[in-house]
């Protein structure tokens, strides 16, 4: 079996023009809108829109920062965001 090396190492991978978290955010609205109808229909617009404004303003792991401060994930090994004096 062969596999495609790619031509640029560093290239990110791409779904019809979207990075996989940018087509996860547009999916997830789609079928919100399906589900909810109304205004929701501006969801699959709009949100990935100002998804991917946020995403390219900040720096890589912005979002996931955000996600740790707000308390839906944690990072493994490292100390909780409010302690400012630790031993190693």
């Amino acid at each position: 079996m062969k596999k495609r090396f790619p031509q640029y190492l560093t290239q990110p991978f791409m779904i019809l023009s979207f990075e996989p978290d940018e087509q996860m955010v547009a999916l997830t609205c789609v079928v919100l809108a399906l589900v909810l109808w109304g205004w929701a229909v501006l969801f699959p617009f709009m949100v990935p829109y100002l998804y991917v404004r946020t995403k390219k303003k900040y720096p890589r792991g912005f979002i996931k920062h955000v996600f740790y401060i707000l308390g839906f994930i944690k990072f493994e090994g490292y100390p909780a965001f409010h302690e400012r004096e630790f031993v190693e």
